[in-house]
């Protein structure tokens, strides 16, 4: 069901009741209205997920937290590292129960950071965490976080830094895109979803290897805009017009100068696709050479 209408519809059978029932209806409904607004996974309490560790890190006078995992040997053999962001009102136990990309790739050092609160579109006030979208919006303290994590992560392991990568949805998608423009150098890849490069004004996209993940029904950040999104993408990275099948609802647009744009469109919401992990993980071994 849409969000706003099954707010809306609850709000008025609400109101309809009298003050006791309205409490006892909404106890009830929590449960729906939680996972519909996208509350925590199934199976995940809110807690550290499995295979994870806290974080923390001081940056700008900030508290910094987040979730790492660290393969075995991770201080003498060279390991790629992916950066995960959640969506606005999110958080960095939500994202690493979704994605789940440190069991699907446990070769590589993944870093779930944990936004600040925020202002964004539907939270003016800024009363839920999330990132930044474009550069000097709060003091670039995302930026910043992303320079001193992977700063921190490399002094204490051996990061191969040819391979760091970047992925998020929604809100961290759009951060994704922010930051494939303002630290190009320091990425190999990245994997926004949900997002567009819209609110970073008129600014140009050095060729990167990118996926890009979209629902068409999505009715938060319109299909559309991320359309026009993927098609900068494609004119920055220099990609064919045609593409080619690369995996289930998965299209890849080859590129002259080796950064190929792969787009998984599919018949869904703004939910982040419990279908979209794998691919991502794929994706991101394919720019390290690793084709398994």
């Amino acid at each position: 069901m849409n969000r706003r209408l099954l707010l809306r519809s609850t709000a008025l059978l609400a109101l309809s009741l009298p003050q006791t029932g309205c409490r006892v209806l909404l106890r009830q409904l929590r449960p729906a209205l939680k996972g519909a607004l996208g509350g925590t996974p199934k199976g995940s309490r809110g807690g550290t997920p499995k295979g994870v560790a806290p974080y923390q890190i001081m940056v700008d006078g900030y508290q910094r937290t987040g979730l790492v995992h660290v393969p075995p040997g991770a201080q003498l053999q060279p390991a790629p590292v992916v950066f995960v962001f959640h969506g606005h009102g999110g958080s960095a136990s939500v994202v690493a129960s979704s994605f789940g990309l440190h069991q699907l790739w446990p070769e590589a050092i993944l870093i779930y950071l944990q936004g600040l609160n925020t202002p964004s579109q539907l939270d003016r006030e800024g009363r839920k965490p999330g990132w930044q979208t474009r550069e000097g919006d709060q003091g670039d303290r995302d930026l910043h976080l992303f320079d001193a994590v992977l700063a921190d992560l490399s002094q204490k392991y051996h990061v191969d830094a040819r391979h760091v990568f970047a992925t998020g949805h929604s809100n961290g998608g759009f951060f994704t895109y922010l930051l494939w423009h303002a630290r190009s150098r320091a990425l190999a890849a990245v994997a926004p979803s949900a997002a567009t490069t819209a609110r970073m004004g008129n600014v140009t996209l050095p060729a990167k290897p990118a996926m890009h993940l979209a629902g068409t029904q999505d009715q938060i950040v319109k299909f559309a805009a991320q359309q026009a999104t993927m098609e900068q993408v494609k004119r920055s990275n220099h990609c064919d017009a045609a593409g080619v099948p690369w995996g289930p609802n998965c299209t890849l647009f080859p590129s002259r100068s080796g950064t190929p744009l792969v787009a998984y469109v599919y018949s869904g919401t703004h939910t982040f696709s419990s279908a979209a992990p794998p691919l991502i993980v794929r994706f991101f071994k394919e720019q390290c050479g690793v084709m398994r």
